[in-house]
């Protein structure tokens, strides 16, 4: 066959159903999913704080369910070198939830509403993004506590589940303060990492998360809000000091995972986009 040049530049003459069929197969170019992420954030930063408040409760009890996922997955099984390949399964469960619900998770919101203060760079976004953080942190955490403590003060579980999740939580906070942080910037860089990809993903949207949360499950890599509630769970089962959790667990990954999720990410994608803008 004959392979003649269109007059648009291609390589072969296509009518135009096959070039919508080929633009459609075509990647996303990288200001497409700023754009779309940029928009989502704006439209965050515009939603009244009682409306982020109760997205940030149930985002907060959402997230829960990775820890009763993983617990009812690591009672189940024999103690064997396998077993985490499969319970980090269960990690994924809470993202899912909250993610495909659209729920404020505030680990998301470290990318989506910071490209809108990167691109206007003025005191009012700054201001609202802020806000916007420390709302939907509170209800995350707030969601999260009250999760855990249900799951302490009741008899929902069996006793080798609530084992189970005694466990989960106890691995969660090994290491010191700066290991901790590292290892929290690096899951920030994996959600930030997962909310970039996800405009694109289409019907892949399910197995984007999945496959991004399973890395952070199997690498132990904590998460702000999934870790809070098995280490609040700690704390209502009187294992666990609130000072502890707080020095050993929240601070560093906080700090760890707002850094991964902003610098590491949204910096570099957003240079790139204005590099090819410019």
């Amino acid at each position: 066959m004959e392979v003649k040049a269109s007059g648009d530049g291609s390589a072969v003459e296509l009518s135009e159903s096959e070039k919508h069929m080929a633009r459609e197969r075509t990647a996303l170019r990288a200001a497409v999913i700023h754009e779309a992420i940029r928009a989502e954030g704006e439209g965050e930063l515009s939603r009244p704080p009682i409306a982020l408040a109760w997205s940030g409760l149930a985002a907060g009890l959402s997230m829960g369910f990775s820890l009763v996922a993983t617990g009812l997955l690591r009672g189940h099984l024999p103690d064997r070198p396998w077993r985490p390949l499969i319970t980090g399964l269960g990690y994924s469960v809470g993202f899912l939830a909250t993610i495909l619900g659209r729920q404020q998770l505030y680990t998301e919101n470290t990318l989506t509403v910071i490209l809108p203060l990167l691109t206007r760079r003025d005191a009012r976004t700054f201001v609202q993004v802020l806000r916007l953080w420390s709302i939907v942190l509170a209800g995350n955490l707030v969601g999260g506590f009250l999760f855990a403590l249900t799951l302490a003060q009741t008899d929902v579980f069996r006793p080798e589940i609530a084992a189970a999740f005694h466990e989960i939580g106890a691995a969660v906070i090994s290491g010191g303060f700066m290991t901790m942080l590292v290892r929290a910037i690096f899951a920030g860089w994996l959600i930030a990492a997962m909310v970039w990809m996800l405009p694109g993903g289409d019907s892949s949207r399910p197995a984007i998360i999945i496959v991004m949360t399973y890395l952070i499950s199997l690498g132990g890599l904590p998460h702000i809000v999934a870790g809070a509630v098995e280490t609040f769970y700690l704390v209502a089962i009187g294992a666990l000091s609130w000072s502890r959790l707080l020095g050993d667990f929240l601070v560093p990954t906080l700090i760890g995972n707002t850094l991964g999720g902003v610098l590491l990410v949204a910096f570099f994608n957003h240079a790139q986009v204005i590099t090819e803008a410019g």
